[in-house]
């Protein structure tokens, strides 16, 4: 038997002075489309999670990250499905960037509270991960 690794996906919680995270809804038509995630995308080959989550942010949202602001927040699991293969999504945390946070055509932007992100449809993944986001408020 071959073993099939799993895809890693990287995204990341920016929280702004208020404390609201950054959430992006995706364009009708793509995976999960109208669903509001967390911000990132797949690791591509040779990459580490952190340097994907730079060159990811900066490609969706047109923002810099600095690496040494990005803490690791979280993670969540899928096993392979019919649907798709494995997947393992690691979601960093970020209170600081350089730019203003834009999105592709066809996507939307909304910083949200507790309440608010409890709110938003969000893929399995992003349901999970959203139970963690404001849990240091604790």
């Amino acid at each position: 038997m071959i073993a099939v690794l799993p895809i890693i996906v990287v995204a990341v919680a920016l929280f702004d002075e208020s404390g609201r995270v950054l959430m992006q809804r995706r364009p009708f038509g793509k995976h999960h489309g109208g669903l509001w995630e967390f911000p990132g995308g797949k690791l591509e080959p040779g990459e580490t999670p952190i340097g994907a989550l730079v060159r990811e942010i900066d490609e969706e949202l047109g923002i810099d990250l600095d690496p040494a602001d990005i803490r690791p927040l979280g993670f969540a699991t899928r096993d392979h499905a019919d649907d798709g293969p494995a997947i393992v999504l690691l979601l960093y945390s970020c209170r600081t960037w350089s730019g203003d946070p834009g999105c592709e055509p066809g996507a939307e932007l909304e910083w949200a509270g507790r309440a608010g992100l409890a709110l938003l449809e969000k893929p399995p993944l992003d349901v999970i991960l959203a139970e963690v986001v404001f849990s240091w408020l604790k």
